[in-house]
């Protein structure tokens, strides 16, 4: 595999279009086909009260990235404090109306079903951190929330590097999703019968897992946890460099942030009916190969 395999580059240059029929069909198709949209020219650019926010010291160390949650307006995982981080968080809320705008001019038939979730700050260095196999997400993965059932719904992420030092942000990009899937579904080992209730019970979750929510998370750690696939499984390596900003279904594109600091990232959420091709989802690809309905 090599870059052309996975990403589809767009020579867009405005966050906000118009964009133009083919370019939105395009868009649409490559990105539910599971590539990753490429900007190499649409950079988000900091005003001068925000670049003084390019440093590493603006993270607590409390946890990978800086947040805010839409639902309160809170930010956490930073040291700024007061005034300043007043300021990050209108930068963050900045970077969410901007990406919001460039996904529904790319893609209109998202509009009325994308759901704004954490807006992130990455300004710690990825290379060299200290986690757990399941939180390393150096390795070769797809998203799956332990604490937020999906039901089926997309995660769409949309990242920017803002690195002020020319620093590259260093991805690999896996195989297709359902021949990934395919591997390891028949071996996932089933949940106790009355756990996502209990976790729900209990408000270790928010809501109760569905089937596919126990599938995607098995996958999840299913693929960290094998160091032959990592070894060996397809990819190709990819660098995005400074100004450059890119999108991607992180639960369907099998992807590993390996090097980089200074990225922004806004997450949304998607039902199923709001894509063009629902048959591509994991959810459809899943039910597809285990012949179970799984929401």
């Amino acid at each position: 595999m090599d870059a052309t395999d996975v990403l589809e580059t767009l020579e867009i240059t405005d966050w906000a279009g118009p964009f133009e029929p083919g370019l939105r069909a395009r868009a649409a198709d490559a990105l539910e086909s599971g590539r990753v949209l490429v900007m190499p020219a649409l950079p988000f650019t900091l005003t001068p009260r925000e670049t003084p926010f390019l440093s590493q010291d603006a993270s607590d160390a409390s946890r990978k990235n800086i947040s805010l949650d839409p639902a309160t307006s809170r930010i956490k995982g930073t040291a700024f404090t007061g005034d300043e981080a007043d300021r990050l968080s209108a930068m963050l809320n900045r970077y969410a109306e901007a990406a919001t705008g460039l996904l529904t001019g790319l893609i209109p038939g998202y509009a009325t079903g994308l759901e704004r979730a954490r807006t992130s700050f990455r300004p710690v260095e990825v290379q060299g951190r200290a986690l757990s196999q399941r939180r390393d997400d150096a390795l070769l993965h797809v998203d799956a929330f332990p604490t937020r059932p999906m039901q089926g719904r997309r995660i769409l992420r949309v990242f920017s590097n803002i690195a002020p030092d020319g620093a590259g942000r260093d991805w690999l990009v896996g195989e297709k999703f359902e021949p990934f899937a395919a591997r390891y579904l028949s071996g996932l080992r089933r949940r106790p019968p009355g756990e996502a209730l209990a976790l729900a019970l209990l408000r270790l979750t928010r809501g109760k897992r569905s089937r596919y929510d126990e599938i995607m998370l098995s996958l999840h750690d299913a693929v960290k946890l094998d160091p032959e696939y990592q070894a060996s499984a397809p990819r190709a390596a990819v660098t995005f460099m400074p100004g450059t900003t890119w999108i991607t279904y992180t639960d369907q594109v099998l992807h590993a942030a390996l090097a980089g600091r200074y990225a922004l990232e806004q997450t949304f959420h998607l039902p199923v009916t709001s894509m063009t091709h629902p048959e591509r989802t994991p959810l459809r690809v899943l039910e597809r190969l285990s012949g179970q309905t799984l929401v």
